[in-house]
């Protein structure tokens, strides 16, 4: 990956940036919209959600984002986007149980279901990061964690999959390695490495671990990657008592 390739994906990013702010620069949350004034915040608080454009604090846009009972939730979403996603790409927020609750919160606000071109304003905004974070060495936020917010946001893993497939440089592979050191607990577990909310998990896990076992053994030879985690690789295609007690079976997983 060059030089020109990796500011060429920033330069994407930093536009989609741009086109947020612009898109949703005058929006606000619903004028009847309310709160919990013990657990979420003030009226005061509330009151700025209902004016465009006025940055909030990190931790009123944390209150704001992990919200789940507010009444137009796409309309609170569409208010502090630009200052959100601005916040994320530069690694400034951080979620309390993984990377997925922020996807779940976009998720909330039902994006996919704007307009036409606020819809293509956030799907072109989460392509271009996890494109930047595919070419970039040391990203705010891990692909495997971006992973899990694209995947909860849109609510489906497939996209992302095949972009870092197509990702076939040596920084997206070291990005693979460090992935599935991540993950190969739950996925020899047959779970999924992050929570997701229904019934999707089984279908996504499975989605996610033939993916592994079709692409990631010569990646992970490219990302330099140990002996032993290419052993649990080829476990991910072992199953019953003949994966349990292959010499390579971690200990720690049962």
């Amino acid at each position: 990956m060059t030089y020109r390739n990796r500011t060429s994906a920033r330069l994407r990013l930093d536009a989609t940036l741009d086109h947020l702010a612009v898109t949703f620069r005058d929006m606000t949350a619903h004028p009847d919209e309310a709160n919990c004034t013990c657990h979420w915040g003030s009226e005061e608080e509330l009151a700025l959600l209902k004016v465009p454009g006025v940055k909030l604090e990190p931790d009123l846009l944390r209150r704001t984002w992990t919200a789940t009972d507010w009444d137009d939730p796409a309309a609170v979403l569409r208010r502090i986007l630009p200052q959100f996603a601005a916040a994320l790409v530069g690694g400034r927020v951080e979620p309390l149980f993984g990377m997925e609750e922020v996807g779940r919160s976009l998720a909330r606000g039902e994006w996919q279901q704007w307009p036409a071109e606020q819809a293509a304003a956030v799907r072109e905004w989460l392509h271009a990061w996890w494109a930047h974070t595919l070419t970039d060495p040391e990203p705010a936020v891990p692909a495997y964690e971006l992973l899990a917010l694209c995947t909860e946001a849109s609510t489906t893993l497939t996209p992302w999959l095949r972009v870092w497939e197509e990702s076939t440089h040596p920084v997206a592979d070291r990005h693979l390695v460090l992935a599935f050191t991540h993950w190969e607990y739950h996925l020899l577990g047959d779970e999924l490495p992050w929570t997701v909310r229904g019934d999707t998990e089984a279908t996504t896990c499975a989605e996610l671990t033939a993916w592994l076992l079709g692409h990631a053994p010569a990646r992970l030879r490219a990302g330099g990657a140990s002996d032993e985690l290419h052993h649990r690789i080829r476990l991910l295609d072992v199953t019953g008592p003949d994966r349990w007690y292959d010499p390579h079976w971690p200990d720690r997983v049962y």
